[in-house]
């Protein structure tokens, strides 16, 4: 089966905005005040699930009623809204603007798909929110990573069959439910983090359209 590269989805934390240490310092200050340990290799494995996945990994088998698990939720997102209050355009990372705005050029679609509840508040900070034919969060889907579904929704919202796309991610969990969708997986970061990805980039910045092209047809 040939593919044709119709469509780009896109993470956001890590992929397009630098929004990784508002979500480590976030779920760093309900570690502390939870007396649970909590170290960046810990928040590496938050990297791309939703916000409940995140607090049952950070719980480590600790048992809290529903209530309170509502409540660390509640509270972690408070922490991270409030530092999102200091995004700026800066917190592009270098090059993602160029490569989406490249895409559209030559028409092809582009789309954010991204687990997080703030995504539109993000795109909104960092004066982005239009670039992206279509944006799909949190709130889109009821499994999302590694699920496919958040992608397929995404893929749906273009008009473009899951098997000519291609998604961009920074987390295990997005690399997975890009293979589950049919879509060709790209990842951004170590090979530990990334490694089932067809194709590897240290940074967003290292890739062009001419290399997406060459992707889409390996």
């Amino acid at each position: 089966m040939r593919r044709k590269l119709k469509a780009v989805i896109f993470d956001l934390d890590g992929v397009i905005t630098d929004t990784s240490e508002y979500h480590y310092r976030a779920w760093k200050r309900l570690a502390d005040e939870e007396g649970i340990p909590f170290s960046r290799d810990d928040n590496d494995k938050l990297r791309g699930v939703s916000r409940s996945e995140c607090l049952k990994i950070l719980l480590k088998g600790r048992q809290v009623s529903d209530k309170q698990f509502q409540e660390m939720m509640d509270r972690k997102n408070g922490y991270y809204v409030e530092l999102l209050g200091k995004m700026t355009f800066k917190n592009i990372l270098s090059g993602a603007k160029e490569l989406v705005l490249e895409l559209k050029k030559r028409g092809i679609k582009t789309a954010i798909a991204s687990a997080s509840k703030n995504a539109t508040t993000v795109l909104q900070r960092t004066g982005i929110e239009g670039l992206f034919d279509v944006i799909v969060d949190g709130y889109s889907v009821k499994n999302t990573k590694p699920a496919p579904a958040l992608f397929l929704f995404a893929a749906k919202k273009l008009g473009v069959k899951p098997e000519d796309c291609v998604v961009v991610e920074d987390a295990k969990a997005g690399i997975e439910a890009a293979l589950a969708g049919n879509m060709i997986p790209v990842g951004i970061g170590p090979e530990e983090r990334v490694g089932k990805a067809c194709f590897r980039f240290e940074k967003i910045g290292d890739i062009t359209l001419t290399k997406l092209f060459e992707i889409i047809n390996f």
